[in-house]
């Protein structure tokens, strides 16, 4: 028996043997090139080719997973329509070289430009520039790529990465689960694994080397653990997780319908948070109490342009109609940080999560804002909008943002349109200046969502991408529980509510602390809120709140999960 450890980024148990994704032989060798027109010939049909594939995965895409996961292979055709690539390309068959060698030195010179770009979004967008040069170099060579569309029996995938086309033929019933030598949490392979709801193990760095073909493997997807040929015993502990992950959900299936209330009769709300308008199904398929966090940026993320304001009143419609009357929290364009636009050119930084990014760049770029902002007031008839600003570090800002949603309102009913008059103007709780001064906040603003991911990282000066300070990022650290109960009374003394969107939100330990500060709102992906509902459902907060000062006191982020863990915590 042995064990590799890695990340867990989609959790689960899965039992089958090892499919191990060989790599075809893309090997060649630079070759000098007599007839020019011929060689351009050749790479452009190889070109058709890959656009023709290319149509095919987007249309399955599609079909399993939706816009935005499909829209990696949208981008993977743009790619093969950019001018500058196919220039590059060219240029070099021209000086008399074969297409392949033209390919993979211009890959290389895109891919070393977009490494060196000091963000995590655009590095990890090399993953498609290998993925399309990789198709391209395969027709070029007459090699034909991993195919997994044949798979008829259970296996689990091994890798040293899955590119997005090769996730995309996925079929869960027979793949329950991948493993992959790289990857983080933000991967596309990633993304896709939880949203075909099969564990995922990435990370590892020799799953490829140790583990080979037809080997039986478990993957413990919680805990990021792989064990080859296993005991019988360890087989049968693994049996048993399984079955009680199963009679778990089984469980929480039972909350779909309920409502979300304490044992003691505590009304909250929880809710779901939201890149696109398709993922509202997946909130109102579990009983979602509303939308906590609609992330407006993944409309103007994977395209060439700014999503006009037609195109954005029609995402916001959809998503409010759908909700039929929820609340439905739209967040403005937060993008920066990690999070660029292909179109849009932001400047390089030092610490671009300390920079330009969210409401500093809509508030220099107001016509940039005012089109979203028009677009949210138009569909503000439609269901029960708020709208929430992110990055507030000051009162100014806030103001600044609602002038501007007040002045577009006035232009809009002036042009005859109807703009809902009970839309809440909140803001996102993520820097600790904002929660230092909360309760001037509490004043003007109609309610605080608390974005814990970057809160925390912000109060412990840790970058939470940065494996070498992970450590440091602690969500129970008694500095951010102190932070966040200060915005939980600020609010509630000036009447207002107050919510959590960050990760926070659906974390075991986090919960009875938030129930205990009075914390309203709770706001998660889709996979959490019914495990949420009835860890709730088990709470009587009012024996929770005589917890909080001894809570508070707390030195240590472990001491306060090892208090939560064996006092607070109920299990049947």
């Amino acid at each position: 028996m042995l064990e590799i450890q890695g990340i867990a980024v989609s959790e689960g148990i899965a039992f089958a043997n090892a499919y191990c994704l060989m790599e075809p032989d893309l090997s060649f060798k630079k070759v000098t090139i007599v007839d020019v027109p011929a060689e351009l010939k050749r790479f452009k049909a190889a070109v058709v080719q890959s656009k023709r594939e290319l149509q095919e995965i987007y249309t399955i895409a599609h079909t399993k997973f939706g816009d935005e996961e499909a829209a990696i292979f949208a981008a993977h055709q743009l790619l093969l329509e950019d001018p500058e690539m196919l220039a590059a390309i060219e240029a070099k068959i021209h000086t008399g070289i074969n297409a392949e060698y033209a390919l993979d030195e211009a890959s290389k010179m895109f891919i070393a430009m977009f490494e060196g770009i000091d963000n995590v979004y655009m590095q990890e967008r090399t993953a498609d520039i290998r993925d399309v040069s990789k198709r391209l170099l395969a027709h070029l060579l007459g090699v034909e790529l991993t195919d997994m569309s044949h798979l008829s029996s259970d296996v689990i995938i091994v890798a040293e990465d899955l590119t997005p086309s090769m996730t995309a033929q996925i079929d869960t019933k027979y793949v329950k689960g991948f493993i992959t030598d790289i990857g983080g949490r933000t991967s596309h392979s990633a993304i896709l694994a939880r949203t075909l709801g099969i564990p995922a193990i990435v990370g590892t760095k020799t799953a490829t080397q140790i583990i080979k073909q037809g080997t039986p493997i478990i993957m413990d997807g919680i805990n990021g653990k792989i064990i080859l040929n296993a005991t019988p015993e360890i087989s049968q502990f693994y049996v048993r997780q399984q079955q009680i992950q199963s009679q778990l959900q089984s469980e929480f299936d039972q909350f779909r319908s309920l409502p979300s209330i304490s044992a003691d009769g505590l009304h909250v709300e929880i809710a779901g948070n939201i890149g696109k308008p398709e993922d509202v199904d997946m909130i109102t398929s579990v009983g979602g109490d509303g939308i906590g966090l609609f992330r407006t940026e993944f409309l103007y993320m994977e395209r060439q342009e700014l999503p006009n304001e037609e195109e954005q009143f029609t995402a916001y419609r959809t998503v409010l109609e759908k909700m039929q009357g929820k609340p439905t929290i739209v967040r403005t364009l937060d993008i920066g940080g990690d999070k660029n636009l292909p179109y849009f050119q932001l400047p390089t930084e030092m610490n671009p999560f300390l920079g330009y990014r969210a409401i500093r760049i809509c508030l220099s770029h107001p016509e940039m804002f005012r089109t979203q902002l028009r677009a949210l007031l138009r569909a503000s008839a439609f269901g029960n909008l708020k709208i929430m600003f992110p990055m507030i570090a000051t009162l100014d800002e806030f103001r600044m943002a609602k002038a501007l949603l007040l002045e577009e309102k006035k232009l809009l009913q002036n042009e005859g349109f109807i703009v809902s008059e009970t839309i809440e103007v909140g803001i996102m709780i993520e820097i600790p200046s904002a929660a230092m001064i909360a309760d001037l906040f509490a004043k003007e603003v109609d309610f605080f969502s608390i974005g814990t991911n970057d809160l925390i990282q912000y109060t412990l000066a840790t970058d939470r991408m940065n494996e070498n300070v992970s450590y440091l990022y602690q969500p129970y650290h008694p500095a951010v529980l102190r932070l966040i109960k200060t915005v939980i009374d600020a609010a509630h003394h000036h009447g207002k509510w107050v919510g959590m969107c960050g990760e926070m939100a659906g974390d075991e330990v986090a919960i009875p602390i938030l129930l205990a500060f009075g914390l309203d709102e709770f706001s998660m992906t889709a996979s959490s809120i019914l495990k949420t509902r009835a860890q709730i459902a088990k709470h009587s907060q009012k024996d929770l709140i005589q917890h909080t000062e001894r809570i508070l006191i707390l030195s240590t982020a472990s001491e306060v999960e090892d208090y939560v863990r064996k006092f607070l915590l109920i299990h049947d």
